[in-house]
């Protein structure tokens, strides 16, 4: 089944318990699918994991796992290229143009490998993809001449909205937990 049609059967099953706004995929372990579906709006949203047969996840570690990789797979996407890397691609783009630095196309081919890592919604968050993205990011940074890592820094300074985030998935989660 694509991976379309298990987002939208995620939904329907997820419909049972309220209005349906986000279905998103995770796989914390390959080959393991889940799916970590919001229900409701921002003041009054709850969670639910389903499982790969789209059955709620009772295990409180479980859901723990998904919330985790599924918020660090958005900020990963959200973070690569400074947050702006559409930008960054038209901007290495004139460089080449007007001043044909020396590595601006090693610089352009490392954007476009990331831009390709973080790929288009919707995709399913693993260990995998934020590997993917991190390594692309890193080999961007270093063809811009990067010494530290502005994304590896990024990523570590939102640890906490990670745990928050992790911490609102379980203490909402619409079946108990144990």
């Amino acid at each position: 089944m694509a991976l379309a049609e298990d987002l939208d059967s995620a939904a329907r099953v997820a419909s049972e318990h309220g209005r349906v706004t986000a279905v998103l995929a995770a796989e914390p372990d390959a080959g393991e699918r889940a799916y970590l579906v919001a229900l409701g709006d921002d003041e009054a949203r709850h969670w639910l994991v389903l499982d790969a047969g789209f059955a709620p996840v009772q295990d409180r570690e479980r859901v723990r796992e998904v919330a985790s990789v599924v918020v660090l797979a958005e900020l990963a996407a959200e973070l690569a290229g400074g947050g702006q890397l559409e930008q960054l691609r038209a901007h290495l783009a004139e460089v080449r143009f007007t001043e044909r630095p020396a590595g601006i196309e090693e610089a352009e081919a490392a954007a476009l490998a990331l831009e390709h890592a973080i790929g288009v919604p919707p995709l399913v968050a693993s260990p995998a993809y934020l590997d993917e993205v991190g390594t692309a990011a890193g080999k961007l940074e270093r063809a811009l001449g990067e010494r530290a890592s502005p994304f590896a820094n990024a990523v570590a300074a939102s640890s906490g909205a990670v745990q928050a985030f992790v911490a609102e998935v379980v203490g909402r989660h619409l079946v108990p937990l144990r």
